[in-house]
């Protein structure tokens, strides 16, 4: 029994709670002057990320990263009205937070649980955006999805790859200034929430190291992580 016991609580925790760390890659654009070619106009990303585990199958991730989006319409098969033309470069900050789920029980260690070093994993969270313009200062909310990979390496450091989809609740990411002003709703098509908004990505790598170890009293069953 107590054996049974100590497996459960093993499948249920992590042997470290937090992992912290730095990512960097890049980052692109989809709205008006980019419909829905992925990774064009790719610029770079960098950021910080912190993650809470709550077991070998889930965890809760926080991010803060900065990146750089462009878009331009030269060259666009689409013509907008009065055949108008604009480019645009902005920075933003996304600071979010998301859940992770691991496919795979992810841990060097535990064995006999049928953990893996390797697991990829999708993510699904909400975060805020902030992006200064010339004189149009971009702020809103963001939903984050996507897919990623994690790999650990050795005890206490892990490798990442993560795609992510930013969805925008506005079309105005692309207005910088009043060169650009009307690419927020250039058809004048009415749009609920959800439909005809800015979108942007990140392709990014990270490295994290697992720092706070679970509560391990004595040298018997009751010092595995969950106990």
């Amino acid at each position: 029994m107590a054996l049974a016991a100590g497996s459960f609580f093993v499948a249920q925790a992590q042997e470290y709670k937090y992992e912290i760390g730095g990512m960097a890659g890049g980052s692109f654009y989809m709205g008006d002057v980019n419909k829905n070619t992925f990774f064009k106009g790719m610029n770079p990303a960098l950021g910080g990320v912190f993650r809470y585990n709550m077991n070998f199958r889930w965890a809760l991730k926080g991010n803060l990263t900065w990146g750089r989006v462009s878009g331009s319409t030269e060259g666009l098969d689409n013509v907008f009205p009065l055949g108008a033309q604009a480019s645009f470069t902005r920075d933003l900050i996304d600071l979010g937070g998301q859940a992770e789920f691991n496919f795979f029980a992810y841990s060097d260690k535990y064995a006999f649980m049928n953990t893996k070093r390797f697991t990829p994993y999708v993510l699904l969270g909400m975060g805020v955006t902030v992006a200064p313009g010339n004189n149009r200062t971009f702020a809103g909310l963001n939903i984050p999805f996507g897919v990623g990979a994690k790999y650990k390496i050795r005890n206490r450091v892990n490798l990442g790859c993560e795609f992510t989809f930013r969805k925008l609740f506005s079309d105005s990411l692309d207005v910088t200034d009043d060169s650009n002003e009307f690419l927020n709703n250039p058809y004048e098509i009415s749009s609920s929430m959800l439909k005809n908004k800015d979108w942007y990505s990140f392709l990014l790598l990270s490295v994290t190291w697992d720092f706070g170890p679970r509560s391990r009293p004595c040298n018997n069953i009751n010092s595995l992580p969950g106990f």
